[in-house]
């Protein structure tokens, strides 16, 4: 059993070695960025042109496509595949030159930029980000600028590719300019869009939306709802909501906007039929209506059935002796005046014949 522990125990050690020279290694070693269907040449140091080397690929022979010039070791048309650590060795003595860690890619295409203020008015937040991966690092570099004056870009500690931006003054006439410039190692790509303050205006969602039954109100769902708490200053920038509800054996929507209110009782409900309520938010003046807020469900409510009195001796009907079915007549004996009235026909029947004899 020790033994067999011992043995076990080398294995981790050699496997968590070999990890930890690759990473070594890898550290050591240039990167160098080429794009996907290229040609790419590696130098193997500062070799001469005469030198003779072998290469290697994570520790293994260069099986892709290839050729070797010298020093050289040219790539043709790479793809994912060809991602890798490289090392040339130089012949005869086999020692260790370079080591290349070759990362495939494409440079950036134009990235899609958005703006909005759901604190308004205090600021606003711009967000960005590539139609088309890159597979290589990308950095993006953010420029805004109110009147031909560049604000300060606050980086989002949470979301990578969003920054913040405070408004440095309110109803302002002139539009901001916001630039956004992906840039790796194989190229860089700009976008550029310019608005007023006016329309990028858009609060969250409504929140904490209750619905609930209103009690003996068979038609009526009582709605509450709070302000969203992204929303800094509701007093002087007050909200307003759209409400829409529907039956959920129905898919059409009805709806209410109201004005600067958090509550609302609907009127028109099918009585025990489950409802499902949502809700949206907007500035008074400016901007547009937020997303709807998360779906609640409530039914109206409903009167209980009354329950069954016992009932008295005069509401007690007699019962009766059921008779038999139409379908299946009674058979018996013949009563007793049948009996007799057989009996009489057989008397005259007889008295008949003696006459006639």
């Amino acid at each position: 059993m020790a033994n067999i522990v011992t043995s076990f125990c080398c294995v981790v050690l050699a496997a968590v070695v070999v990890v930890y020279a690759q990473r070594r290694s890898q550290q050591g070693a240039r990167i160098q960025y080429e794009r996907i269907g290229c040609d790419v040449t590696m130098q193997c140091g500062s070799l001469d042109n005469d030198a003779s080397v072998t290469w290697k690929v994570n520790g293994t022979d260069v099986k892709a496509r290839r050729r070797e010039e010298g020093p050289r070791l040219i790539l043709m048309e790479v793809n994912m595949s060809s991602n890798g650590l490289y090392s040339c060795f130089q012949n005869p003595d086999g020692q260790r030159r370079d080591q290349i860690n070759l990362r495939i890619g494409f440079p950036p295409k134009e990235p899609q930029v958005t703006c909005r203020s759901n604190t308004y008015p205090k600021g606003f937040y711009c967000s960005w980000h590539l139609q088309h991966p890159t597979y290589i690092p990308t950095d993006f570099e953010v420029d805004v600028q109110h009147n031909q004056r560049p604000l300060e870009v606050m980086r989002d500690e949470v979301h990578k590719n969003r920054c913040h931006v405070k408004f440095p003054e309110l109803f302002s006439t002139y539009p901001y300019r916001v630039n956004v410039t992906a840039v790796n190692s194989l190229g860089r790509a700009s976008t550029t869009i310019s608005f007023e303050e006016s329309s990028i205006v858009k609060p969250d969602p409504p929140e904490k939306v209750v619905a609930k039954p209103i009690t003996n109100k068979p038609r009526r769902l009582e709605v509450t709802w709070n302000s969203p708490t992204t929303w800094p200053d509701v007093d002087n920038f007050p909200l307003k909501y759209f409400l829409r509800y529907r039956p959920l054996i129905r898919d059409q929507w009805q709806h209410v906007e109201l004005s600067d209110s958090t509550s609302h009782i609907i009127t028109d409900a099918y009585a025990g039929k489950e409802y499902i309520i949502q809700l949206a938010a907007k500035d008074m003046e400016i901007g547009t209506w937020s997303d709807w807020s998360v779906a609640v469900h409530a039914t109206p409510w409903m009167e209980e059935p009354k329950p069954i009195t016992s009932t008295t001796e005069s509401d007690v009907i007699p019962e009766t002796t059921p008779g038999p079915p139409s379908a299946a007549p009674r058979v018996g004996k013949p009563t007793a005046a049948c009996s007799t009235l057989l009996w009489s026909t057989h008397l005259l029947l007889a008295c008949v014949l003696l006459s006639i004899m």
